[in-house]
């Protein structure tokens, strides 16, 4: 079997490699899984990079945390699951040609579901929604404002609240993204130039500020959010695609009672109770049958080409996910 590694952290085309190991074999109550589709979201290259998460990342590591694939071999004691189910496995070191899961780590993909969309479906499907429900009190009417609105994420976040009757504000930074985001139910696109972003916010809603932003870029970004946003409003951090700490001015802070806090899906799942991980499985599920958490997809590579996709979904300008597919015959 084939599995990606990186040993140090830098630049992820040039540290990420790909091993040959021998077939890893269940045993009692795990199962092994042949992956077809693995995901690479830019959690996977920040923690390469060693800017992701609190703790340090024992060296040598795989990345991964979102797949789809076939298991082809169980343990003794396994009942729920047998050879040919199709499921998802969960946790992390999932850039591999096999792996091997307690069988309680492998739940299964929904019925008929698409594999490509089925292995999105637990990152990007379940932050915009937690993002959306979990954070902030919003009720029909009110507006939400976000950056990097053309990602996966931004895109699920206005597709998502237009069912619940928010009002977005999107900010991108090309002008060729604003077509797609009306599609999706966007109610407003700003084409960041450099200029007052809070101005242009504050415009575009009548002077109704938002009571929640979305920050997907940190640095200069999450001070022009948390102005913009209502007294006492939230402006939640989950990703830093600027690379830069988040800034925000003291007036924000101080005089207005501006929230400013982190979302880390990890860190939502790991406190999550039964009942807040079945609502969002259910969740899930319902809107992959239904193709509501339809992500495009712009480039597929094999394993074996791991270099080449990690340095394609590191680019800008994208318009899709960049996946990595199972190569066993290879």
């Amino acid at each position: 079997m084939k599995r990606a590694i990186f040993r140090r952290h830098g630049d992820p085309a040039e540290v990420i490699e790909v091993i040959h190991e021998p077939d890893p074999v269940p045993g009692p109550g795990q199962v092994r899984v042949r992956l077809k589709v693995m995901t690479i979201n830019p959690a996977d290259l920040l923690n390469i990079e060693g800017r992701y998460g609190a703790e340090p990342v024992r060296l040598p590591a795989t990345p991964g945390v979102g797949a789809y694939g076939i298991v082809d071999m169980v343990g003794e004691g396994v009942t729920r699951l047998a050879p040919g189910d199709a499921v998802l496995p969960v946790g992390g070191g999932l850039w591999a040609d096999a792996v091997v899961v307690h069988e309680r780590m492998a739940p299964k993909a929904p019925d008929g579901a698409d594999p490509e969309q089925a292995a999105m479906m637990r990152a990007n499907p379940a932050t915009a929604e937690i993002m959306l429900t979990g954070i902030v009190t919003l009720s029909p009417g009110d507006w939400v404002v976000q950056n990097a609105a053309n990602s996966a994420v931004g895109r699920l976040v206005i597709r998502y609240a237009r069912e619940k009757g928010l009002k977005t504000v999107n900010i991108v930074r090309r002008a060729d993204v604003v077509g797609l985001l009306v599609a999706d139910g966007a109610d407003a696109v700003i084409v960041d130039d450099g200029g007052d972003l809070t101005a242009a916010i504050n415009a575009t809603t009548g002077g109704t500020a938002p009571r929640l932003a979305l920050d997907a870029v940190g640095g200069r970004a999450t001070a022009a959010l948390a102005a913009a946003v209502a007294d006492h409003g939230t402006v939640a951090v989950y990703g830093l695609l600027s690379g830069q700490d988040s800034r925000v001015g003291a007036r924000d802070v101080v005089f207005r009672g501006v929230n400013v806090r982190g979302f880390w899906l990890a860190d939502w799942y790991a406190q999550a109770t039964p009942d807040q991980m079945r609502d969002l499985h259910a969740f899930l599920t319902s809107k992959l049958a239904s193709g509501d958490t339809w992500q495009e997809v712009e480039e597929r590579y094999p394993l074996s080409r791991v270099k080449e996709a990690v340095a394609h979904a590191a680019r800008g300008g994208r318009n899709g996910k960049v996946l990595l597919t199972g190569d066993h015959d290879a």
